[in-house]
């Protein structure tokens, strides 16, 4: 039997991929524990700055597996309410990203809302099924959605438990890009290079730095912000800075031809 998750380290960054494609990645009490194990992993592992989820098949993740919800073997309701996966995953100081191959439907959909970007393949839909199933999110998608698309974009998503293709979820803001399904991977995998070829410990800095930022009124923020760069800027030295500057142009050099 193969296991529901499937995590690869390569250089700097994880791939963790949902593996119940015959079941559109639900997530299962043994997925939902193995989840949580490789974050973990990948947390505990210094080598490890950024990690891309995706799911495996046709779907990112169908959300809960409401046939084992249903089964009455186990308490499974209330276990599925508990948030040990997006827990784990805001644990990690790194960047998480995305990327979403198809259907991303209810918990699925919060779990990529839980990443930092969001990048979705033409193949992918998005939809909110809580009201139709009879159950209140608990894993922060009441409240991340209508910071991303607006309040009555998210209540009309929430309450009538449609679901929007991708092209719709970039033009309302909930995905950074589209692109074909077979480069997805391709492009979620550069990102992550890119996130780790910057300095390390400015990258978890700046992402701890934005999300608690965003979270204040803007007037506290800025002056959190003011405080937090003085403090970096005493730390960097000249030579550094320097160092720096060069490789950073050499950079924009590659990236304009």
């Amino acid at each position: 039997m193969n296991s529901p998750i499937h995590l690869e380290k390569k250089s700097g960054y994880a791939v963790i991929t949902l593996n119940r494609p015959e079941s559109m990645n639900a997530l299962s009490r043994q997925l939902r524990e193995q989840f949580v194990v490789a974050f973990r992993d990948c947390h505990q592992d210094d080598a490890i700055r950024a990690i891309v989820v995706t799911g495996s098949g046709k779907a990112f993740c169908a959300g809960f597996d409401l046939k084992e919800m249903a089964s009455g073997e186990q308490s499974n309701v209330a276990e599925a309410s508990e948030n040990e996966m997006t827990a784990v995953m805001d644990a990690f100081d790194g960047p998480i990203i995305a990327a979403v191959n198809g259907h991303a439907i209810t918990g699925g959909f919060e779990l990529a809302l839980a990443c930092d970007v969001i990048i979705a393949s033409t193949q992918a839909k998005f939809a909110d099924t809580h009201a139709r199933v009879g159950i209140l999110p608990g894993w922060g998608l009441s409240q991340r959605l209508p910071r991303l698309i607006g309040l009555s974009r998210a209540k009309e998503l929430s309450l009538t438990g449609n679901s929007i293709d991708a092209q719709q979820a970039l033009a309302w803001g909930l995905v950074n890009r589209v692109t074909e399904p077979e480069q997805l991977m391709a492009q979620a995998e550069q990102l992550a290079l890119d996130m780790c070829s910057c300095v390390p410990a400015i990258v978890t800095q700046y992402k701890k730095l934005i999300d608690d930022g965003y979270s204040m009124p803007l007037k506290e923020a800025l002056a959190y912000e003011a405080a937090l760069g003085m403090e970096s800027a005493k730390a960097a030295s000249a030579a550094m800075i320097a160092m720096r500057r060069e490789q950073v142009i050499a950079r924009g050099r590659d990236q304009s031809e």
